[in-house]
Order: structure tokens, then sequence, then C-alpha cells
């Protein structure tokens, strides 16, 4: 059964980071009507406003889509676990809540790519215009932006420790990684606000509900891109076991992430000719470069046990009581342990002498992390995550039917460049030695997954065993000019080829930044919006 309902001004598909703040601006016009889609449910559950909720949500398919890439060599042929959040909000409803930027250089590089008005100096706006920082107001931050950003509250006493021995590992302190310098030490900042998430539905959607020209969307699973020869004319989707087909007066809008959204364009129709050929699927436009250009940080995580008596989270009977107390508090004041995005304090540094940027970076967490969480420790430790933040390794992402309830071949292609094993070894002695070091020496119990300090061959073994993605896939519709043959979009994230149809969203992202990915987005989103108000 068919349906066709409603026309409406644009069509966005997929409510994450970028397609909430671009919904929310859109609609701020109310003789523009919008409609929203989005394939997970609303963004109540509790997990998702309390910070700590987010322990619950990552190693399972609550509100996650829980994907799996195939086979990767370099990994010993494990299988990597890619999750993505499946809710409003997207993947800023399920993630660690950290709010990092990248480094100047990132965007600078994508403008030099050929890429007009992405430079640092045209995108430092829009994370302003976003932004609600509690910590910071000067030429790079806001403070009166949708999106709530705050300093970490009630942090363990262990970051002290932590920062102390980065410092001691000839790390410098810096107090804004967002700021003039983004090398140092320092704790996270994170998009919290009054002890709850602040994800891009908390920010954007929530207090745009009520508006009569935005309508949204849930449990609506896209199957395609509807075309009048190569202009976008509306979406096909399936709610309740019916499809239902939606119009549009002026443009379709993906955002569905650097899985979903090139899975839609060759759904459609737009990607590489003879790929849609072997899938049943009859060619609109040849496209080469969508689901190509798949980058991913590469993450490694050591860690060392500590007595229950530490300030830590985990697994034991006084555990057990104090998250009782923590859950309590929580619950009447919004304050305590509960707000706490378990990644706490980090930094960035570089391997090499002049490096254009910093290629590592430290994640510290008071807790025992081992495989996404999905493997549970009983007891109590520190862990730190180093991350891979430039790979030379690509990958791609294809379709295995043409069934848009199908999983997806997706395959980041760790370590297949032997340069980032190369790299994030030397990261890897350098976090073991701020892990073993003096600041740490009092608490500091076994290691979890035993390693000798420089034994060069023991590190690697446990790489590969272990190390998986740092929940940033990105690049899959890669923004670039004409001229560039795997270029996806355009610089105003115009779909190649196509007409009334754009991708606002991380698979934008011609080359990965130096950092986390969820203030990018939620940057492209905003300045996204302002081009397509100006058209």
């Amino acid at each position: 059964m068919k349906n066709t309902l409603d026309k409406f001004d644009y069509i966005i598909v997929g409510a994450g980071s970028a397609g909430c703040v671009v919904a929310a601006r859109l609609s701020e016009d109310p003789n523009v009507s919008v409609c929203l889609l989005e394939a997970g449910g609303p963004d109540k559950s509790v997990f998702i406003h309390a910070p700590i909720g987010l322990a619950a949500m990552l190693p399972t398919k609550l509100n996650n889509w829980a994907f799996e890439t195939i086979p990767q060599a370099g990994l010993n042929g494990r299988k990597g676990y890619q999750p993505r959040g499946k809710t409003l909000g997207g993947s800023s409803s399920t993630n660690a809540m950290l709010y990092v930027r990248g480094n100047k250089w990132d965007y600078d590089n994508w403008a030099a790519l050929g890429n007009e008005g992405w430079s640092y100096e045209d995108i430092l706006p829009y994370f302003k215009k976003s932004e609600a920082n509690e910590v910071f107001n000067d030429k790079y931050h806001n403070v009166d932006g949708p999106l709530g950003v705050s300093s970490a509250s009630h942090a363990s006493d262990l970051n002290q420790m932590f920062i102390d021995s980065c410092v001691q590992q000839g790390i410098k302190h810096t107090d804004d990684c967002n700021g003039a310098e983004q090398e140092g030490v320092f704790l996270y900042q994170r998009t919290i606000k009054n002890g709850e998430r602040c994800s891009a539905a908390k920010a954007y959607l929530t207090p745009n509900k009520a508006r009569k020209n935005l309508t949204i969307i849930t449990h609506a699973l896209t199957e395609k891109v509807l075309f009048e020869d190569k202009t976008a004319v509306g979406v096909r989707y399936k709610k309740n076991n019916k499809t239902i087909e939606i119009l549009c007066n002026k443009e379709v809008i993906l955002s569905s992430g650097a899985f979903g959204s090139p899975q839609i364009l060759m759904l459609s129709g737009v990607g590489a000719k003879q790929h849609l050929k072997d899938k049943g699927i009859t060619s609109v436009h040849d496209l080469p470069g969508v689901g190509q250009n798949l980058q991913d940080h590469i993450d490694y995580v050591q860690t060392f046990k500590v007595d229950s008596r530490h300030d830590t989270f985990g697994f034991s009977v006084r555990g057990s009581f104090r998250v009782l107390k923590w859950i309590s508090e929580w619950r009447k004041t919004r304050t305590g342990k509960v707000t706490s995005s378990l990644a706490e304090s980090g930094a960035f540094f570089s391997t090499e002498s002049d490096l254009v940027a910093p290629d590592a970076q430290l994640i510290f967490v008071p807790a025992i992390a081992d495989n996404h969480a999905r493997t549970v420790n009983f007891g109590h430790g520190y862990s730190c995550h180093i991350t891979l933040l430039r790979p030379d390794s690509v990958g791609e992402v294809k379709l295995n039917s043409s069934n848009p309830e199908d999983s997806l071949a997706i395959d980041p292609n760790f370590f297949h460049q032997d340069k980032d094993m190369e790299i994030i070894k030397r990261a890897a002695k350098k976090m073991q030695d701020i892990l073993e070091g003096k600041p740490f020496s009092s608490i500091r119990k076994k290691m979890l997954y035993f390693v000798e300090n420089g034994n060069d061959e023991q590190l690697e073994k446990d790489i590969r065993n272990r190390a998986d993605t740092q929940y940033h896939p990105c690049g899959t519709c890669k923004m670039g000019p004409v001229a560039d043959e795997m270029a996806v979009v355009d610089s105003q994230l115009r779909v190649h080829g196509m007409q009334n149809l754009r991708v606002v969203d991380a698979s934008i992202m011609p080359k990965i930044i130096t950092g986390n990915t969820n203030a990018p987005t939620i940057m492209i989103g905003e300045k996204a919006a302002d081009m397509i108000l100006a058209n």
C-alpha cells in the first residue's frame, strides 16, 4: 500500500547532529514548511538525558543502530563495531558528549582542496553561532547559542593524576583545546547543560516542536529519494508497514550520516553505475564517489586496575551502593556523578616534530573501558584511549542489496596503510608511559591486558587484537569541485549533477578532522542552513 501525503518546501532525511540544526533554522521562517524524517524513535529515554546513561546505550541496540563492519584484515580478521544513534538527535543523543572542534589546519586544508567558504575563518562564526559556552566567552566562543557546553563537573580525582602525568611526559597544559591552541592536556568541554545531555535534538528541536511549519516524523525508514529526471521532488519512506511518499517544493536534504546518506543515494540510483546495476538498481546518475572515501579514527585502549575505594566507576559491592546514591542525587537535583560523560580529561599531542597539527588524542576514563563496554569486568580501574587523528587508510561503504532494511558492507580498511600502525604505536608508547607515571603509582595495580612497556611486538599484537573505532566515520559523500571525480557534493553541499538535492552531515568532510566529529557536524548544519536560506 502506498500513500502520497503532504507537500513541504523542504524534506530533511535524518534527525541527527546536522539534520536537527537544519530543520530548526529553516523553520524559523514561518512561511517555510519543513518535514524532518527520523528512522529511530523520540528521544525520551532517561539513558539519553542522564549523561552517564551512554554506558547502557553504547554496547546495546538501545537507541543504537549497532552496525558491524566487514572483517578487517588490519584487525586480524575481526569485525569492527560501529554504534550510531537511532533516535532524535542521532549520535549526539548517544555519544560521550565531548565538545571538540578540531584544528584550524583541518578547515584551511578543506578550503585548499577547492572548497571555497570552508576555511577556519569562514566556519568559526558557525561554531560560535551554535554554542552556549558556560566557561569561555571570547573571540573563539559564544554564550547564547542553543547548544549547551560546559566543563567537567564532579570529575574524578584521578583526572588530576592524569594531567600531572601528561605534564611530566612533556605535554603542556592548555585551558581550551577549542581556542587559540589545541595541543596540550585539559579537562574536556562537554555538551551537557543543567546536568543533562544537550543533544542536537535537545538544543534545536525540543524548544521548537510547537512550530506549525515543522513536521517531525519518527520511526520513518527512508527507502529512496524520488526524482523527476535528475531533480529531487520527494521522498519515499516506510512507517508502520506502510509505504508513504511525500513531495517537496524546494529541496531534499540528506542528513543520515556517513553510512545512511550514501546508502539512500545509492538506493535512489545515485552512485557508481556498475555497483547499482549489480544490486538491481536503475541508475539515475553515475556518481562513483558515493560511499567512497570512508575515513574513521582508529582507537586503542589500555587499562589498569585499582581498588574500589578510589574515585572511579565500576562493578563492585562498594560501587553499587555509590551508584544508588548518585542516581538519587541526580533525580532530585541534576547534580553528582550521573552528570559525568565518563570521558573527563584528555590531551592532543604530536608524535613527531614539525607536524601541521597534533596527530594523537588521549581520552582518559576513570573506569575500566573494554570492548565498547560489551565486555563486563568486575572491579575498578582507569583507562585511556589513544586515537590516531589523521589516518592514511581509507575505506568504503557499499550496499549488500537493494533492500533499505538490509545491513551495509562497511569497510573502514583500518591499518591498510602501514604508516598508521607506526604512528599509533608511537602514540601508544607515550600513553603507557603516562598511565604508568609517578602520579598513578600510589593506586595502580595490574594491567588488564598486559603489554610490556617498550615491547613493540607485544604492543602491535595487542593493537590488532583490540583496537577499533573512536566512532567518527565520515567522508562518504565527499565535498569537492566537479573536477574531482570522487567528489559527491560541491562547496554548497549540492549533489553534483543533480538538482534540489543536498547532503548535510559528516559524510561531506573531504578529510577527517583532528578530533571528535560531533561539534563540527553541528557546525556543518549551521553553515548549510545559511547557504540554503541564501538561495
